[in-house]
């Protein structure tokens, strides 16, 4: 079946890229009623609605005519709050109306502002970029909207939420009053349903968003690990599925950190974060896109707007801040009716926060721990056995070489060396410590620190830093529960000393605790079994090392947990200048 429209260019489009039936949102503003109309778009992420804006801005540049008029001055604008995004919506309107003669240009941070300003003096149908480069173009002569008919606003609520006001409204002031208006948005919230106000007219309220429901296409996993084993819980979930995978982290530092170290096990990965070079970071996508990268580390930087097809999961290394950012990330895989998985990663002492995040998204996600390096290595032997590579029909050269080679060799040896190039590429898989489930708490639970039952059998410890070296169970606590891989309910009785500090952890959890420390950094906090407090004498380790205040949280006086995060994002990193 051929996915037909009112004009016979947009159609030819359309089939040559294999289009068939319309989605959703294509298919809304394709009724009569949103012909010509303002429009206040809600879509799902990966719903096509590129595409469908692209649809529905022929009835006003193009007609019934089948070739867009000669002109200098753009038809239509359209502004993306990120590079990515912009460059991506110029792909797709590219070849959309190729057939139709269109003429697009982009105009985003990073690339050449002169060659823009040449392209734009070349004339023009279409133009695609992101605020503050457009705001730069217009303010210099470079870029006229006399001539304007429409303007399309994509992911406008992440324009708002990156600070782009000021330069919408200096775009949208420029443009004629007459010109149609198209809003797009993952959601109306109160700030885009002001926006419309302001600048649509008669808008016609299109809602293809089934709200308070997660993506049908995404199968959601939490995955319980020890705080100081995320990479290695990271690096056996991408050996164990084997598949294309973008990694989210919440800042550059740590995009750089495990981009390096994934390098270093043997990955085909690549980073994308703010800090690149526009031609960076699009060598990455297009790595990414083309199959010569696995793995693509980025921050949430890629969270919005980014079509990367044949991407079948998507990883939270970190988790995110809020609700929308955890289904904008996890959009990126189960697109246009792809299946995909979403994996989230969850120290213990952050489980309790995984839970409401998932909670207030209405996600039900499946607790499981990460593949161990058997699990792994039994996959690696079933991939073998079922590669396309042992069914292919030999060519006669590579039958005359493998007779050659079993004239030299027994067919047990050739197999093995067959074996060993299969695992040669292999990461290794990295060893890692299995958590307890743990009961899930109730929403509403009372999270307020408790001293355990004295039946409760526990063990004690001992780290060589005390009140000498401001030793505070407010930063302690968390140090012990990541390094040690427990939960802070796992955590009884703490005496601190002036040169020690002594600690119980239940006996149930003491042997698993131990483990992980021992295979924990030293440099953070060297813990030792010890015996209870004035049970003996205790050897005063003196002072405690420098490096122990690095593991120790920082924060700017006055601010919540997060906020210096929601400090750092600004225009320049997400790409919106």
């Amino acid at each position: 079946m051929q996915f037909s429209v009112n004009n016979p260019a947009l159609t030819r489009a359309l089939a040559a890229r294999g289009y068939t039936e319309p989605t959703d949102v294509q298919r809304a503003v394709l009724t009569p009623e949103a012909q010509d109309r303002d429009l206040l778009v809600s879509a799902q992420t990966g719903s096509g609605k590129t595409v469908a804006y692209g649809l529905a801005l022929a009835s006003t540049v193009l007609g019934d005519a089948e070739q867009l008029p000669a002109t200098v001055a753009p038809l239509v604008l359209v502004i993306a709050p990120t590079r990515e995004l912009a460059l991506q919506v110029h792909a797709e309107l590219s070849w959309l109306y190729a057939p139709a003669g269109g003429r697009i240009v982009s105009c985003v941070g990073g690339m050449d502002a002169r060659r823009e300003q040449r392209l734009l003096a070349a004339g023009c149908h279409m133009v695609v970029g992101t605020p503050g480069r457009l705001q730069d173009h217009i303010k210099r002569g470079a870029l006229k909207l006399g001539e304007c008919e429409a303007v399309v606003l994509d992911e406008a609520d992440e324009m708002l939420d990156l600070g782009f006001k000021e330069e919408l409204e200096f775009i949208l002031a420029a443009a004629p009053p007459t010109r149609r208006t198209l809003l797009f948005s993952a959601t109306i919230a109160r700030e885009i349903a002001a926006l419309a106000r302001q600048y649509q007219q008669n808008a016609l309220r299109i809602d293809t968003v089934a709200r308070n429901q997660p993506h049908a296409d995404i199968e959601y996993r939490a995955i319980r690990c020890a705080g100081h084993e995320l990479e290695a819980a990271l690096v056996n979930l991408l050996r164990m599925h084997d598949s294309r995978a973008l990694v989210f982290c919440a800042t550059r530092d740590a995009v750089r950190h495990l981009h390096a170290s994934l390098l270093a096990r043997g990955f085909n990965a690549v980073a994308l974060s703010g800090e690149l070079s526009q031609n960076e970071r699009n060598a990455a996508l297009n790595a990414l896109r083309e199959g010569r990268a696995q793995v693509c580390i980025a921050t949430d930087v890629a969270a919005r707007g980014l079509d990367l097809p044949d991407l079948d999961l998507v990883i939270h290394a970190e988790l995110p801040t809020n609700k929308a950012t955890l289904l904008h990330r996890s959009g990126r895989t189960g697109r246009a009716g792809r299946k995909g998985q979403c994996l989230l990663l969850v120290p213990g002492s952050r489980r309790r926060r995984a839970e409401l995040l998932l909670q207030s998204a209405n996600i039900e996600a499946t607790w499981e721990d990460p593949p161990t390096p058997e699990r792994i290595r039994q996959r690696d032997q079933e991939r073998l056995l079922e590669d396309n590579i042992l069914t292919q029909a030999p060519t006669p050269d590579e039958l005359a070489l493998g007779q050659a080679l079993l004239a030299r060799q027994n067919p047990e040896a050739v197999a093995a060396a067959l074996i060993r190039l299969y695992r040669a590429h292999l990461p290794e898989p990295a060893a890692i410590t299995l958590q307890p489930p743990g009961p899930a708490r109730p929403a509403r639970e009372n999270t307020q620190f408790t001293r355990h039952h004295e039946a409760t059998p526990m063990a004690w410890f001992r780290a060589p830093v005390g009140r000498k070296n401001n030793a505070d169970p407010k930063w302690l606590i968390p140090l012990i529960c990541r390094l040690g891989g427990i939960t802070k309910q796992e955590i009884g009785v703490i005496r601190i000393f002036d040169r020690e500090t002594k600690f119980e952890i239940m006996q149930a959890a003491a042997g698993r605790f131990a483990e992980a420390i021992g295979r924990a950094s030293h440099a953070e906090l060297d813990v030792q079994p010890s015996t209870p407090p004035g049970a003996g004498p205790s050897h005063d380790p003196g002072p405690r090392p420098a490096k122990l205040k690095a593991a120790r949280p920082a924060r700017a006086p006055g601010a919540k947990p997060g906020e210096q995060e929601r400090r750092r994002k600004n225009k320049a990193i997400r790409g919106g200048y």
